[in-house]
């Protein structure tokens, strides 16, 4: 039998009471996850000149623990998670961030530009398996990243450590990110290493950047090549205004009003965000 806990049992069965109390309680777990998480939120590359909190959302949010990391750094989150144990866990815990019951599988249900950036330990490479006869990877993935891409600001980023199986999950997970509208690639720290190798995917939702750096390394970075398709996003992205933004929707409404279709005037209140975060 397959030592991955994904080939085992669904995560929401997996993840049962036992296992969830053993999984927190277990101290070289803790200091793995907290590491982790540190080093995700790193590569968030959050702007440091902004002292006020941070709204992230935490994927795969389990007992709470990388949530404690986002206190700990005095940012505001959110966690999900399909494990009920999981999250009974963090109720016990007293975690301050809030929790909902949800398979990230079935997407993200928040409001559009809610989160300032998200993370996730672990939890990823769940969606590559079909624990149900309805469930296909590809569209699970997609229908995850779409409506994550929708609930992020602009300018934000998703950084998620996970443990791919082989190379054609690395491409199946980078490439309907891509198809989902994000940049970004993976990013390898301690590329040579068999305990402390790590794989992180950046995804960013504000068009084409350089990846951070990868730990361990002394390449500038460790990239998993665009496959034609994520290049063609990235070319047809270059030049055109934001999505969302103040340009994309005069354009967009400029279009309409030139097909005739009925169009609201234009104001100083054109594309401006509404007041409140849910």
């Amino acid at each position: 039998m397959s030592r991955r806990p994904e080939h085992r049992a669904p995560p929401e069965i997996f993840y049962n009471d036992d296992e969830a109390k053993k999984y927190t309680n277990n101290s070289r777990i803790i200091d793995i996850q907290v590491q982790m998480c540190e080093r995700a939120i790193e590569l968030l590359a959050l702007d440091p000149d902004d002292d006020s909190p941070q709204l992230i959302l935490d994927i795969g949010c389990g007992s709470g623990l990388s949530g404690s990391v986002l206190e700990d750094q005095g940012h505001v989150w959110i966690g999900v998670d399909i494990s009920k144990s999981m999250l009974d866990v963090a109720i016990e815990r007293e975690v301050e961030g809030d929790l909902l019951l949800n398979d990230m599988g079935q997407g993200m249900p928040f409001k559009a530009g809610t989160f300032d950036g998200a993370v996730s330990i672990s939890a990823l490479q769940w969606l590559c398996n079909a624990d149900k006869k309805s469930h296909i990877p590809s569209k699970r993935l997609h229908q995850f990243f779409s409506t994550l891409f929708s609930c992020l600001t602009r300018n934000a980023r998703a950084v998620f450590q996970f443990y791919p199986e082989n190379a054609e999950q690395i491409e199946l997970v980078t490439s309907q990110a891509m198809r989902a509208g994000f940049y970004g690639g993976i990013v390898v720290d301690f590329p040579n290493s068999t305990k402390a190798k790590k794989y992180f995917l950046v995804l960013m939702t504000g068009g084409v950047a350089k990846l951070p750096a990868a730990l361990g390394t002394d390449e500038t970075q460790n990239q998993i090549a665009y496959s034609r398709k994520q290049a063609e996003y990235a070319r047809n992205a270059r030049g055109k205004p934001l999505k969302k933004s103040r340009e994309w929707v005069l354009a967009k409404k400029e279009r309409r009003r030139q097909k005739g279709d009925e169009t609201r005037k234009d104001s100083r209140f054109t594309a401006r965000k509404r007041s409140g975060r849910f």
